[in-house]
């Protein structure tokens, strides 16, 4: 992973608080939670099956969003 990249999913980290203790990064982006690129800035399309269930979840709409900046981050620059 680029250093750039790194230094901004450290910044991240620090600004937030995450109820799975941050599993997704320290699984080295194999345990992600399911969500696409929505095309909004902030937020992705949530795909889980219970997103109710995820503090970073958000109900716009009939359709939950995600709203986790890293997960966001995680999608729209490192494709994933």
């Amino acid at each position: 992973m680029e250093e750039d990249y790194r230094k901004e999913i450290d910044r991240i980290i620090g600004e937030i608080k995450c109820p799975k203790d941050f599993l997704c990064y320290k699984s080295g982006f194999d345990n992600l939670c399911k969500a696409r690129d929505a095309g909004l800035e902030l937020f992705l399309d949530c795909l889980e099956e219970k997103p109710e269930e995820c503090t970073f979840s958000m109900l716009m709409g009939s359709s939950h969003m995600c709203q986790c900046p890293l997960r966001v981050y995680i999608c729209k620059k490192l494709g994933k």
